[in-house]
């Protein structure tokens, strides 16, 4: 009869044992290395003119994680090198994904008056529900 409150406290040991684990592994799959080095090494291909490159780094920054002012600037250097392959719908995908993430995102007064990517930012703006 002693035996059941025994085998009790070794379940509820186990339990809390298998509890723990499973939390360790949840919270350890959740941990990534930042993507911003991969941010600013895709800033600094986009600079050189080299935008196959460049894409690529952001789209992996984007992956590996940014705060939500990298991801801004991320999806603004996409939709830069978007408008200047001639690609200019995803060009505005990426402005306006940039402006869901951060309404009041704004664009410098060189970039905003930029020939090709000016006008389609302007564009996404005008559409974006969230705008001030």
């Amino acid at each position: 009869m002693k035996a059941a409150p025994i085998h009790k406290l070794l379940l509820v040991v186990l339990l809390a044992l298998v509890i723990s684990a499973c939390a360790n592994l949840e919270t350890s799959s959740y941990r990534r290395l930042s993507g911003e080095p991969y941010l600013w090494q895709g800033i600094a291909f986009y600079e050189e003119g080299n935008y196959r490159a460049a894409s690529r780094r952001l789209l992996f920054a984007l992956e590996e994680g940014l705060t939500i002012p990298d991801r801004v600037q991320a999806h603004k250097y996409l939709a830069f090198i978007a408008c200047v392959s001639g690609r200019q719908l995803t060009c505005r995908e990426e402005f306006s994904i940039a402006l869901k993430l951060d309404p009041k995102f704004e664009l410098d007064e060189a970039e905003s008056g930029h020939p090709i990517w000016g006008p389609v930012f302007r564009s996404a703006k005008a559409a974006n529900p969230g705008r001030t």
